[in-house]
Order: C-alpha cells, then sequence, then structure tokens
C-alpha cells in the first residue's frame, strides 16, 4: 500500500498537475486523510516546491455549522469563505483538490443550506473558477478513500478501507508499471476518438435507452471534443482518474427527456432516481425519488443552471463501470458513465472561444452559470445517433462508442 501511494503522489504532482507551469502548491482536502496529504508535502518539497497551501476543512465541522445556522449567516461565515483561493489563483499556483466522500453525512441537513454553502464558496473565488475553466492554473481533483466511504460501499467487511483502495488505485492505473506513461497512452486513445468527431461535424445527438432516455442535443458551431488533458492546457489531466471525452452543447437547444443511471451525491447529500423534461435548452420538468428538493437547489441557483453545459462520453465497458460499484462520488462515478452538467460551459468547448468574454459565449450558445453539475445517464443499452451533414451515423451502441 505504502509503494502504491508513493506512485499515486508521483502521478498527481508530476503527471496531473506538471509544474511546469508553477512553484506554488495549493491542497484542499477533509482532515480524515491528513496523513495522505502530509506524504504529499514531504514529495512535493522535495521537488523544490517551497510554498505550499493547505485548505483544510472537516466534515463534521461542516455538519454543525450547516445545522445551527441560516442562509444569511453562511454568506458571512468565513469558514464557506474561498476567498484565498483566488489569491493563490492570482499567483499561479497549482490546485490539488482532494476528494473523500461521507455518504448520507448530510441527510439531516436543510438541502437549501447545503446550496447555499456551495453557492458562497463559488461566489468568493470567481477568479479562481475563471482561471480554472480556461485552463490558465494547473488544477486536479482526484480521490482518496476514507473508512467511512469504504464502509458505505462494502458493508461490514473488515477489509474495505483496502478493497477502496485498491479499486482506487487500479481505475488511477496506479497498479502499472509506469501510471504516468498508461496515462498517456489512455489519453492518445481520448484525442483519436475526439479528432473523429470533431471531424464528423456533428450537428445534433439524438440518446435513447431503455430508461425512458429520449434526448436530443444540439451542438454549437465549431464545437471541439476534447479529453481532460488536451494539448493546448500544458499537459495537465485535471481529473483523475478521466475516461471522458466532452464538449459543450448548444444550452438553448435541448429536447427532451433524461434519466439518471447512478445516485449523484452533491455536497454529501444523496440524489437518486430522477429524470429532467427539457424545452428549448431549459428544464420545464423533473422528478426525482430521492432528493427532490436538493435537485431543485441545484437546477434553481441562478438563471442559467437550468440549462446544460456539458455533454461527456464515456464507454458502459470500461475500468470503472466493470466493477459494478457506484463509488457515490460524482468524480468516479461519472467516468463510469455518460453523463451531462447542469450549468457552465467550456470555453474552448467551440473554436477561440478562450478568447471570447462571457457575452459572446452565450451568444455561441455556451451556457455561463455559478453553477456545474455533472449526473450520469449512460446505460449498457444506450444508443446515440449524431446528424451530420452526411446524414445519420451511429457512434454509440449498446452503451460503448461505435466509432
Amino acid at each position: 500500500m505504502l509503494e502504491q501511494e508513493e506512485k499515486y503522489i508521483d502521478l498527481l504532482l508530476k503527471g496531473c498537475l506538471n509544474f511546469n507551469q508553477s512553484k506554488s502548491l495549493f491542497i484542499h482536502y477533509d482532515v480524515i486523510i491528513k496523513p495522505f496529504v502530509e506524504k504529499i508535502i514531504k514529495k512535493a518539497q522535495l521537488m523544490g516546491i517551497s510554498d505550499i497551501v493547505l485548505d483544510e476543512k472537516d466534515i463534521n465541522i461542516t455538519h454543525e455549522k450547516l445545522k445551527n445556522t441560516t442562509k444569511e449567516e453562511i454568506e458571512k461565515d468565513s469558514y464557506f469563505n474561498r476567498s484565498n483561493w483566488d489569491i493563490y489563483a492570482n499567483k499561479g499556483a497549482s490546485f490539488l483538490l482532494l476528494n473523500t466522500e461521507f455518504p448520507h453525512f448530510m441527510d439531516d441537513i436543510d438541502p437549501t443550506l447545503i446550496a447555499q454553502a456551495a453557492l458562497t464558496n463559488i461566489n468568493t473565488s470567481p477568479l479562481y473558477k475563471r482561471l480554472q475553466l480556461s485552463y490558465k492554473i494547473p488544477w486536479c481533483i482526484a480521490s482518496f478513500p476514507n473508512e467511512y466511504w469504504a464502509k458505505s460501499i462494502y458493508a461490514e467487511d473488515d477489509l474495505s478501507y483496502n478493497k477502496l483502495f485498491n479499486a482506487i488505485m487500479k481505475m488511477c492505473m496506479v497498479d502499472t508499471k509506469d501510471p504516468i506513461a498508461s496515462w498517456e497512452e489512455q489519453l492518445a486513445i481520448a484525442t483519436e476518438r475526439s479528432t473523429k468527431l470533431n471531424n464528423l461535424k456533428i450537428k445534433k445527438l439524438h440518446y435513447t435507452n431503455s430508461l425512458g432516455t429520449d434526448l436530443t442535443i444540439e451542438l454549437p458551431n465549431n464545437y471541439y471534443f476534447q479529453s481532460a488533458a488536451n494539448a493546448d492546457n500544458g499537459k495537465m489531466l485535471v481529473n483523475m482518474p478521466s475516461y471522458e471525452i466532452f464538449t459543450s452543447p448548444n444550452y438553448r437547444k435541448t429536447e427532451g427527456i433524461v434519466y439518471s443511471s447512478k445516485p449523484l451525491i452533491y455536497n454529501g447529500s444523496l440524489i437518486d432516481d430522477f429524470y429532467l423534461i427539457f424545452k428549448e435548452g431549459k428544464v420545464i420538468d423533473y422528478n426525482a425519488k430521492i432528493g427532490k428538493e436538493i435537485l431543485k437547489q441545484i437546477i434553481e441557483t441562478d438563471e442559467q443552471s437550468c440549462y446544460l453545459g456539458e455533454v461527456a462520453l464515456v464507454n458502459y465497458d470500461s475500468p470503472i463501470s466493470n466493477t459494478g460499484l457506484v463509488f457515490g462520488t460524482t468524480l468516479i462515478d461519472e467516468n463510469a458513465s455518460c453523463h451531462l452538467a447542469l450549468g457552465e460551459g467550456f470555453p474552448d468547448a467551440i473554436e477561440n472561444g478562450l478568447k471570447l468574454t462571457k457575452e459572446e459565449l452565450i451568444k455561441r450558445g455556451i451556457n455561463q452559470s455559478k453553477q456545474h453539475v455533472d449526473f450520469m445517464i449512460g446505460t449498457e443499452d444506450l444508443q446515440i445517433e449524431a446528424e451530420t451533414n452526411d446524414g445519420q451515423i451511429i457512434i454509440f451502441k449498446e452503451g460503448n462508442f461505435d466509432i
């Protein structure tokens, strides 16, 4: 386990963040994984990184604050303020965001307070968000296990932590001889697929499956599919793991119904078995058997959060999906399934998009919102038909790429 931890740290610092661009490291994490963070610090220092900033949170403190507060108090509470993220984004720091989950920990908290905490995070770090989305700063979000999370997946198994640790290492290809080289190979495959899709000059994507999904999404002119590490962003790998290729739709041009295929964990709360109905790009109706009020908060975050910002394609036959497990974190689960995202679109999802203002992006169909929430829709029988200048073509069949 210690050897794999060291290889994982090397992958994150050298393969994902690529410190050619920065000599500062900003680490966001929960205190429960502090021992792992301390190992990262030691490795970073050996690499010559002396400016290391720790943004430590504690899920227990977060819970207690949200349990005994109001929306107005959250806005004023320094605990939820991320203005220090903007300070280090302005310095060009590399951001390592370590994700560890606590399923059902927030089940007794008012969903409107959870949503307000997330909104305060976003509102107090606008520079970070802007630079992150435009790849102007190095950043990576990655997972690390904790006992609570492990028990939720492997029940009362005494080896639950070890099993979750090994599962994460495997999906991140840390178990290979050279994880960085392994990811370079994976990303080469993603680049090839992205190129094929870009060359098709797709107008619309039509999704259908046995859950009842029947959704048509129009892509903007000069759309650009890419992976989580394209040639234009300094060879950063912003998600670990990442098996997706993605772009942004024309946010005004989505029609039909889509059903979730996996649970969505949003800031510690569960949303499951839900659907969304779109008309002229906007969510006009929705329901969820679990977490409807939380879903409502996401959709109503701002005027544009009821529109799509991302279209992502992932093989159902993939390393994460083939575990047969739901990990309860979007970072991992979205890489086991085709997914969509409500809210903010990507500036580089269209040609020369990074040079455009927010107003210009909106005009080109790229959504602008304070929110960005991925949800999973892929199934083993998902079919996606593309409408191109040369006619109809099936690009996804039985859950997997067919191009």
